[in-house]
């Protein structure tokens, strides 16, 4: 199916990374230990986090709802968004047009 998008791909990958770094835990989902992930440089962390989005973006396609550490990043096709809700209360929208 995939996700369908008008906007520059490199824009929507870039936001969505950030918004994935936000979810404190989400480097659990490489199934790194924390120590691991505290001894990368953040340039370093940003890189895996990068990958993950290009990934998950891809994988949103079939299955609209993904967990990442303890966040959720989810596609609504209806409202042309990913939304990535980092915790309880804090949620980013990555618009898709």
């Amino acid at each position: 199916m995939g996700v369908k998008h008008a906007r520059e791909y490199s824009d929507i990958l870039g936001e969505l990374a950030e918004a994935i770094h936000s979810i404190g835990d989400g480097y659990l989902f490489f199934e790194m230990e924390p120590a691991d992930w505290a001894e990368l440089e953040e340039g370093q962390r940003f890189e895996l986090m990068e990958a993950l989005a290009d990934d998950v973006f891809y994988a949103l396609g079939e299955d609209p709802v993904i967990h990442v550490g303890s966040g959720i990043v989810a596609y609504r096709p209806k409202h042309h968004i990913i939304e990535v809700s980092v915790d309880e209360k804090e949620s980013r929208i990555i618009r898709l047009i």
